[in-house]
């Protein structure tokens, strides 16, 4: 089973750099140039959708310099990949409230997004200053403003994300040792399937992606149904077959 869309908590940096007797943001840094590695190996498994979680809504109460160095990480990172993005032909998005990032960075981001709208490779996103209940919330409430007294399903409300196109998630990675999906795509890991691993994402190596892909691709997804209801609608397909063709035999 391959996967189409896979999702990742990018985990552990300040604690990878604190081990090392290190400032938080060496670990940021380091974590940075694995982004790189794990996208290349993304697009060279044939996955179609990568969203990676970057900054949280959440994360606004961290240090203000480690705030603003993850902003110049996410510049430089616009700036130094944009030409190996447009060579592999990914198409890069970033989901989530931009009003309170730097213009500049604001900018970048809409130049690469538009540069690579029509793209049809690895669709790339980041989920930066993003939030999974702040996601449904704004869904429904656009849905509410532009549909008055129309009830909202659940079509509805997937048509309303920030990518719908991009669909559910298939499998969501987190690295570091916790075992949280902290208010990541919230709607859409309903049905993904779940992968914990102790590594800190400074140390994550596309080996290791490659093989929890392989290793969750042997699971049985069923959503919400039962292997065994399969089977016997099957069988007992098989035994009315038989049966007809017993008493075929007879006539």
């Amino acid at each position: 089973m391959s996967f189409k869309h896979v999702a990742v908590i990018m985990d552990g940096n300040g604690r990878w750099a604190n081990q090392r007797f290190r400032p938080r943001i060496w670990g940021h840094v380091r974590g940075s140039e694995v982004v790189s590695e794990i996208v290349e190996e993304a697009d060279n498994l044939g996955v179609k959708c990568l969203t990676l979680y970057a900054f949280s809504t959440e994360n606004w109460s961290r240090p203000l310099e480690e705030v603003s160095s993850l902003f110049k990480l996410l510049k430089k990172f616009l700036i130094k990949e944009r030409e190996r993005i447009l060579l592999n032909r990914i198409r890069f998005r970033v989901i989530g409230d931009l009003s309170k990032l730097p213009g500049d960075i604001v900018d970048l981001i809409q130049k690469l997004t538009v540069e690579t709208r029509d793209n049809q490779g690895l669709n790339l996103t980041f989920a930066f200053n993003y939030g999974g209940r702040q996601e449904i919330l704004k869904s429904v409430n656009d849905f509410i403003l532009t549909n008055p007294g129309k009830l909202i399903t659940e079509k509805d409300l997937s048509h309303s994300l920030y990518c719908p196109e991009l669909g559910d998630v298939d499998l969501l990675i987190r690295t570091g040792g916790e075992h949280r999906v902290s208010n990541f795509l919230l709607w859409q890991i309903a049905y993904s399937e779940l992968f914990f691993t102790p590594t800190k994402w400074p140390d994550f190596t596309p080996r290791e992606f490659r093989e929890i892909l392989e290793a969750t691709s042997m699971r049985e997804r069923r959503f919400g149904g039962v292997k065994s209801q399969l089977n016997f609608s099957n069988s007992k397909m098989n035994a009315q077959k038989n049966c007809q063709t017993f008493i075929e035999g007879f006539q």
